[in-house]
């Protein structure tokens, strides 16, 4: 059995360039690096510092948008609190915490060691667009997601009750957190 922490951001809420830093895919020139131009780098490890904030390529990402970004309602976060709790169900998975922010969502998963957490997450979204489809209007966009996410390994208990503690405790603008305190995770 492994643990994942999973975020994924709503559609245009976080783009490359963000004042906040961002993860991304880059091409840039390490001091360290003896080849000559610039190398791909991916600023998507833990502990790897996040981009810093570049104003010309968030300007960029924002032309290319195919609508407004998307933030979730309390009514969102109801519709899909209960589609993450079903579809963890459907597959097997544990979902021990769950949140829903305006613009991102946080899960704690316990699942088969050999359940690839990008499947998950991917799989996460894909029927919680589902269920906010039945009950509003898809976005300008097309999607209510980003493209993929983070997907960070539990390694032990330690992590494990700090993940869920972050997640049900430690997050200022949840729309809506699971478990409730008197109910016991599924």
């Amino acid at each position: 059995m492994a643990h994942w922490l999973l975020t994924s951001t709503t559609y245009g809420s976080w783009l490359p360039g963000d004042e906040r830093g961002s993860v991304a895919s880059v091409r840039e020139r390490r001091p360290y690096d003896s080849q000559s131009g610039s190398i791909r780098v991916e600023h998507n490890l833990p502990g790897e510092t996040y981009e810093p904030p570049l104003p010309g390529l968030w300007h960029a990402s924002v032309a290319k948008l195919k609508g407004p970004p998307v933030r979730f309602t309390k009514g969102n976060a109801e519709a899909l609190i209960p589609q993450f709790r079903e579809t963890a169900r459907y597959r097997g998975w544990e979902l021990r915490a769950a949140a829903v922010m305006p613009d991102h969502i946080h899960l704690v998963v316990a699942a088969a060691s050999e359940c690839d957490p990008g499947d998950m997450l991917g799989d996460f979204k894909s029927y919680g667009s589902r269920a906010l489809n039945r009950a509003n209007p898809r976005p300008p966009s097309g999607t209510w997601w980003t493209a993929r996410g983070s997907k960070r390994v539990l390694r032990n208990e330690r992590a494990l009750h700090a993940a869920i503690h972050y997640v049900l405790h430690k997050q200022k603008t949840a729309l809506l957190t699971w478990p409730h305190p008197s109910e016991p995770p599924a």
